[in-house]
């Protein structure tokens, strides 16, 4: 055998035999090679039939149709002898018809004559709403700017649609407030999402807003009086700047606050309103719209000394002559020249704007004051804050009473109410509505014998204590005693304004010291004129007279 060594590793085996050349590239065939997969036989052993098709489901059809229908008729049957009946029974006899109705004409003519001028139904009017037992008070609302910087409520007055409240702020209760800031605002009680504490508007004012009036006939108008004398008129459709008209500060002007102020008509011009202002500097003026928006004085009158008792309190002028501070103010029903105001010294006076009496011989004015005061009536035991005339009157007067026409309410410090004709001095009524202070009375407007009254209880000059209730009257019920007394607010605020609602007549509106304004909704025995009140109140005025 041979062998091969390898010399290298010192090696040594059999030598093989080394291939030829050409078999080394020769052409073969070799058998393929398979390999199984374990995965997919793994796979497929757990792998399940399934299906997503829902098994069979089984149907049918129903006809909602009735098989079978019946027409049934709701008309009865009429008997042929029914109809003759019924044609018997309508048969009328003209002739002995008109016979009747002749023979008594004249009767029946005489009573309806005697009805139409019977009064037993006088005033009354049906009522369709719902009865209401109990008075409520359907909203609170206020300013809380306004009651941060501890501003009253100075007076309250509904617009034209009676669906607008409007209150200004400022001070009553004395003190140097001319330039403190102040607001008039407004809240639409018949919007949606009321928010008794977001007022509709709000207008910014420099000084504080003694009294307002919205225009009788254009509801976006608010006249207003300023402590500073001035008078405003704002159009709350303007949100940006509401003022339209102001006097301005001028030797026309207020010199003391304006205390109230009232919308007139322009006789010479009917697309054109005056205004009349009153303030305690005795001067009661009647201003004209300008084409620039300035009011201009128009004509004026002055309260002086030689028209009231000497008892009276007098605010002196420079030039030796005295005027009576003038509080409150109001016009007759019925004569547009007549109107009652109270003074300071404690009386009313019966005025008329057709006097012609000068006043002041120099007043500074532009145009000349008249002296209108023609009556004075027995005074008050303190300052008359507000007169109210009856809206409420006949036909025909009876001298010896006076009449509805002539009836008119005061109110002052002394705590009393008097119900006064304007015949005769002496009041027919005086009301002491307990210890307290009275600063506004307003008759109602739907009932003849109701009024209320706003009051506060004081206690002394300096410190202003007072609770404050909203009295209603009703002379039917009692004459001597309120038939309620509401208590508008907890601690000691009065109430100084009280508004009735001439539109919703179920609403009254009553402002006081701690910045707030209460809607109350009055019961149905407010409300309601009874069918011979008219009557009731003629022969009070009259029973007292006599």
């Amino acid at each position: 055998a041979r062998f091969h060594g390898n010399q290298r590793s010192g090696r040594w085996g059999p030598v093989r035999p080394r291939p030829s050349l050409a078999a080394m590239f020769a052409d073969r065939t070799a058998d393929g090679a398979a390999v199984e997969s374990l995965w997919r036989s793994a796979r497929s052993a757990r792998c399940e039939a399934k299906s997503c098709q829902t098994g069979k489901i089984s149907t049918a059809e129903t006809a909602v149709q009735s098989h079978s229908s019946r027409d049934a008729g709701v008309q009865t049957d009429q008997s042929k002898d029914a109809v003759q009946d019924f044609q018997q029974e309508v048969q009328v006899d003209y002739t002995s018809l008109l016979s009747f109705l002749q023979r008594v004409e004249d009767a029946v003519i005489k009573e309806l004559n005697k009805n139409w001028k019977s009064r037993a139904f006088d005033g009354f009017e049906v009522n369709w709403t719902d009865q209401n037992e109990t008075v409520l008070c359907l909203h609170t609302l206020s300013y809380p700017e306004a009651q941060d910087q501890n501003l009253q409520v100075t007076s309250v007055s509904w617009n034209v649609t009676g669906s607008v409240v409007a209150c200004s702020y400022g001070r009553l209760d004395g003190g140097d407030w001319s330039t403190e800031k102040s607001y008039v605002c407004t809240w639409n009680l018949d919007r949606r999402g009321l928010n008794p504490q977001r007022p509709d508007l709000v207008v910014d004012v420099p000084s504080s807003v003694m009294c307002l009036a919205f225009h009788p006939s254009q509801p976006s108008l608010i006249a207003g009086g300023l402590f500073s004398g001035e008078l405003v008129v704002w159009d709350t459709s303007r949100t940006e700047d509401p003022v339209i008209r102001r006097t301005g500060m001028t030797d026309d002007t207020h010199t003391d606050p304006v205390y109230q102020v009232n919308w007139l008509p322009d006789a010479k011009h009917r697309n054109h309103d005056r205004l009349l202002s009153v303030s305690t500097d005795g001067k009661i003026l009647v201003w004209r719209e300008e084409r620039d928006g300035r009011l201009a004085l128009a004509e004026g009158f002055a309260v002086v000394a030689q028209q009231v008792p000497r008892s009276a309190q007098l605010k002196k002028f420079g030039w030796g002559e005295a005027a009576v501070g003038v509080t409150s103010l109001s016009f007759s029903h019925f004569d547009p020249r007549v109107f009652v105001v109270g003074v300071e010294g404690g009386y009313s006076l019966k005025c008329s704007t057709a006097a012609e009496t000068p006043a002041l011989h120099r007043t500074g004015t532009s145009v000349p004051l008249r002296a209108p005061a023609e009556l004075a009536f027995s005074p008050h035991g303190g300052p008359v804050y507000s007169v109210s005339c009856s809206p409420f009157h006949r036909q025909v007067l009876r001298v010896n009473t006076g009449g509805c026409t002539n009836l008119f309410l005061s109110c002052g410090t002394d705590g009393q109410v008097h119900l006064h004709s304007m015949l005769q001095t002496q009041p027919l009524l005086s009301l002491q509505l307990s210890k307290k202070y009275l600063f506004c009375v307003r008759w109602s407007p739907v009932r003849p014998l109701v009024f209320a009254a706003a009051s506060g209880e004081g206690n002394c000059n300096k410190c202003f204590c007072f609770t404050g209730d909203v009295h209603l009257f009703d002379f039917e019920k009692s004459s001597q005693k309120p038939a309620l007394s509401i208590k508008q607010a907890a601690g000691e605020h009065p109430v100084y304004c009280v508004e009735f609602n001439t539109k919703q007549t179920r609403l009254l509106a009553a402002g006081d010291a701690a910045g707030a304004v209460r809607v109350w909704q009055l019961s149905s025995d407010f409300t309601e004129q009874g069918p011979r009140e008219m009557n009731h109140l003629e022969q009070l005025a009259g029973e007292i007279t006599d």
